[in-house]
């Protein structure tokens, strides 16, 4: 998997939400967390497993609201951020070191599996998301980044690069894991790494813009992020 060294480092595990989650990338971190609730609808008891949790940003606002979550990655320095995180609002959730390539649960253990910014690193695309498909349940949920879209215009730039997608590919991986799609959404027009380069103060206008040609057929085409929410079956 792309990246494996790379965010295994104290630094980039330390500096990861700050660099991302500021500025302008604060919309960013709001849409990512709008996008997982509206998919996973009330998720009080429910069993629900995160796949390269980071440092937490999802696990931890899931067990808020009161799901029995467990959150996985590769990382003991992600997972220490998200332990931090954990503590700091007061939530119990399980954070295990674990590959996601063989996840450590037996068949249909959770209701939800997501998995939020891993498969632009992944390698192999299919086999993650058939270990997602044996665990679940129910639902699978992920997104991915996209060509044709900006996002490839400084994908270049980036520590290890991203694997980018189109609609055929993602249909046929869901097909391959025996997936249903039940709902694909499309946003930013604007690649996440403009939003993180500009003041907050100027944010929202661009958001606001960047959303309503979004909404055009030609925007959905161009958009540099997809979030899937398939189901088992």
């Amino acid at each position: 998997m792309k990246g494996r060294e790379f965010y295994q480092a104290d630094a980039v595990a330390e500096e990861y939400e700050a660099k991302r989650f500021s500025r302008g990338g604060r919309l960013i971190d709001e849409r990512e967390k709008r996008a997982v609730l509206d998919a996973l609808g009330p998720v009080e008891d429910k069993r629900v497993l995160e796949i390269a949790c980071g440092t937490g940003r999802f696990t931890v606002m899931l067990a808020a609201a009161g799901a029995d979550v467990v959150g996985l990655d590769i990382s003991d320095a992600m997972l220490r951020q998200s332990r931090e995180k954990a503590d700091r609002a007061g939530v119990t959730a399980e954070l295990m070191r674990g590959d996601a390539a063989r996840l450590p649960f037996p068949d249909d253990r959770f209701d939800s599996v997501l998995a939020m910014r891993f498969f632009h690193l992944a390698d192999t695309p299919a086999s993650f998301l058939a270990e997602m498909q044996r665990v679940s349940r129910d639902q699978v949920f992920f997104d991915t980044f996209n060509t044709p879209s900006f996002r490839s215009l400084y994908n270049w730039a980036l520590p290890m690069g991203s694997r980018l997608y189109d609609d055929r590919e993602v249909h046929e991986l869901l097909e391959g894991a025996g997936l249903r799609l039940e709902r694909v959404e499309d946003d930013f027009l604007l690649p996440y790494g403009f939003y993180r380069k500009i003041p907050d103060s100027v944010a929202q206008g661009f958001r606001d813009a960047d959303t309503a040609v979004g909404a055009t057929e030609l925007g959905r085409r161009l958009a540099s992020v997809s979030y899937w929410d398939a189901r088992v079956g």
